[in-house]
């Protein structure tokens, strides 16, 4: 069953759960969102909306009116479960962009309408969902997917500023504050990291993460790996394994090159998972969080 925001979800099945049980939240924006699909932007509002698919973060939606340089087509119609005779309630939606220029025509179907009646479409009603990240590709196309070939990518914009990974969410904020209290980390009962020069980073939602220089870190433990993680809050992160007497902990420690601007205190910092190691803060061994890390 797709959840609510799934990347790549079942549509009918997403806008079927969105009528029934509706969104988590609708919340106005008056901020600039423009869409940018195939070389061509499909949208620029001022009239965009974060909808709650689900409770970690929202999708942006806008009116459907707010649609340009594209042709709409209701591709599949989604009725809700106690009535298939009534007028339908969404519509998968397939939006083609004509070819010019060079460019060549291209079409997605990872689009959703909601009716414009409100007893119909509900607190979407007038509003369409094109889906964040996944309108330009293919099921092909997303098994070999390249970021820096493809060109059918949906790039999305906030006033001026690129959108990655997700929308941010608005009631979310991440507080980053210096700190000289003493951190030990411990794994399998070996001290790996030990410093009175931290950086604490509080994300809403999250436990506190505690950045460390890498000089404070056994670099005789530590073993580069292949995973890189995206945050649309701090930006790419790449990860150590740890190695102690012959076992490895794999992803256990991450770090940002280049971090986003409001996260650059912790450019080249590592952080432990605090849910998979012992982190001793001013001599007390705090209890490890239970999040989805775990």
């Amino acid at each position: 069953m797709s959840k609510p925001g799934q990347f790549r979800a079942d549509l009918p099945e997403l806008a079927r759960n969105l009528l029934k049980d509706g969104p988590q939240r609708v919340r106005p924006t008056d901020r600039r969102i423009r869409v940018l699909l195939n070389h061509t932007y499909i949208v620029d509002t001022t009239k965009a909306v974060h909808v709650w698919e689900h409770i970690a973060y929202p999708q942006y939606y806008v009116p459907t009116s707010e649609l340009r340089n594209c042709i709409r087509k209701d591709k599949e119609s989604i009725h809700t479960a106690d009535d298939t005779s009534a007028s339908p309630a969404a519509a998968v939606v397939e939006l083609t962009i004509a070819a010019r220029d060079g460019v060549k025509e291209f079409t997605t179907d990872r689009v959703l309408r909601f009716s414009d009646d409100p007893k119909i479409g509900g607190a979407l009603s007038g509003m369409i969902r094109l889906e964040f990240g996944s309108m330009g590709k293919t099921e092909m196309m997303l098994e070999t997917y390249d970021s820096t070939t493809d060109i059918f990518l949906d790039q999305w914009l906030e006033e001026e500023v690129p959108i990655y990974v997700h929308p941010k969410d608005p009631f979310k904020r991440i507080d980053i504050l210096p700190s000289t209290r003493s951190v030990e980390v411990k794994i399998a009962g070996k001290t790996v990291a030990k410093t009175t020069n931290s950086v604490h980073l509080h994300e809403t939602y999250l436990p506190a993460r505690y950045y460390v220089p890498l000089s404070s870190v056994d670099q005789t433990v530590l073993r580069k790996s292949e995973l890189v993680t995206s945050c649309p809050y701090k930006g790419d992160a790449e990860y150590y394994n740890i190695v102690i007497n012959g076992e490895e902990f794999k992803d256990l420690v991450w770090y940002y090159k280049v971090p986003t601007h409001e996260s650059a205190n912790i450019a080249g910092l590592l952080c432990f998972y605090n849910e998979k190691v012992d982190i001793i803060l001013d001599g007390e061994l705090l209890d490890r969080p239970k999040t989805f890390f775990s």
